[in-house]
């Protein structure tokens, strides 16, 4: 027999791909992959988190995403149209599609030590002959500063201004920030970014999760930071493996040539093919045009179904909460007398999710039930609302 005919005849002993090639395109766009596979959706009361998914891309950048994926195209061409586009949009200087904000972290700082010089592209995270330390304020230290450790920098941590000051050297590559720490601080924003220009040392600023409200998308930037990221699976609403990466041309040119499709650069595996670009270009030009107080007030609304449909409940009080920057936008905490309601917060969370529909709250909340509004969909805030008041009702 031929290996030809062998070859098909494999394919053909495959239950999913056999499915894939006999039946027509309509019947397989029905396929409820996710109960073949066995995972559960669930409804989105918690907010814009990797691990669960962050938000659902709207129907306009879905429909990009399947443009893009018929046609062939030279990818650096799209990547230079996008980014010119993008750059315009948002009113910074330069502009490029990530594989997320956490990709952006890496190139940024990689852009930062390596600037255009092809050796040093090569070589990294080998830092022979590069600056290697980067200035962070002791309370921004966090669990995604990994994604900057990978170029083999090390961290010098700072707490006031004069420290900052008395920390930069001749082998200073870049002062990084997180924009979501700014409150635990005490350099902010705008003076850690005049001090990068005073002293000739690029600033960064991780913002990711830091839309809404909108202005973000500019503010940093001309506030003075020479790089800003944002993720774009989150407020945004593009696709989920992508992000933002906004700030001076010099460095985004050099960020660019450290990440694919170039071979042999430290963002080789980062790669942003057609789909993503196409699509969170139409991410950011929708949310540049959403009516942005219509949503405010959905969210508003949302909180008072859920908080009203909870009253009845003895003890229980709800608080209406808005995150200072990152998430900035309302949540519910619910509160309740557990010598009365005698079910612990850890075990609402875990009914919830296990009920019918599965239902994610905000994660790690410990002496109150927080809610997040505004990933659920129409509907969804009647049916969290009743769950947690049935959870709630059947432990007094």
């Amino acid at each position: 027999m031929s290996g030809r005919r062998l070859f098909l005849q494999g394919l053909s002993s495959l239950p999913v791909l056999g499915g894939l090639f006999a039946k027509p395109a309509a019947a397989a766009a029905k396929r409820d992959f996710f109960k073949e596979l066995g995972v559960r959706p669930f409804l989105n009361a918690a907010g814009t988190y990797t691990v669960l998914t962050a938000s659902l891309m709207p129907r306009e950048v879905v429909a990009a995403w399947e443009y893009a994926a018929r046609s062939y195209v030279r990818l650096n061409e799209l990547h230079d149209a996008v980014g010119r586009r993008l750059a315009a949009l948002i009113g910074c200087e330069a502009a490029m599609v990530t594989a997320g904000a956490a990709s952006a972290l890496t190139l940024g700082t990689a852009a930062c030590m390596t600037g255009k010089n092809p050796d040093f592209i090569r070589r990294l995270p080998d830092t022979a002959g590069m600056k290697t330390e980067v200035i962070i304020q002791k309370s921004h230290r966090f669990g995604y500063d990994h994604a900057v450790r990978n170029c083999g920098i090390r961290f010098v941590q700072v707490e006031t201004r004069e420290e900052l000051e008395a920390a930069v050297t001749p082998n200073t590559v870049m002062m990084l920030f997180l924009n979501s720490a700014d409150p635990n601080g005490r350099i902010h924003a705008q003076e850690f970014a005049e001090l990068g220009k005073k002293h000739g040392v690029p600033t960064f600023n991780d913002a990711a999760a830091d839309v809404p409200p909108a202005e973000h998308l500019w503010k940093y930037t001309r506030m003075g930071f020479d790089l800003v990221t944002f993720s774009g699976g989150k407020g945004l609403m593009g696709p989920q493996s992508a992000g933002l990466l906004l700030g001076r041309r010099d460095l985004i040119e050099a960020a660019r040539l450290n990440t694919s499709p170039n071979g042999d650069t430290i963002g080789r595996g980062m790669k942003v093919n057609k789909e993503e670009l196409l699509a969170m270009l139409v991410a950011v030009e929708l949310y540049l045009k959403r009516d942005h107080e219509a949503d405010a007030k959905e969210w508003n609304k949302r909180v008072r179904i859920i908080a009203d449909s909870v009253a009845a409940v003895p003890t229980v009080t709800t608080e209406v909460y808005v995150p200072e920057i990152a998430n900035h936008v309302p949540h519910l905490r619910i509160h309740w007398d557990e010598s009365r309601v005698k079910i612990s917060v850890k075990e609402v969370v875990r009914q919830l999710a296990e009920g019918e529909p599965s239902i994610e709250v905000v994660p790690g909340a410990r002496d109150h039930l927080a809610v997040g509004v505004w990933m659920l969909q129409p509907g969804d805030a009647q049916v969290v609302g009743r769950r947690i008041r049935e959870v709630l009702k059947s432990a007094v």
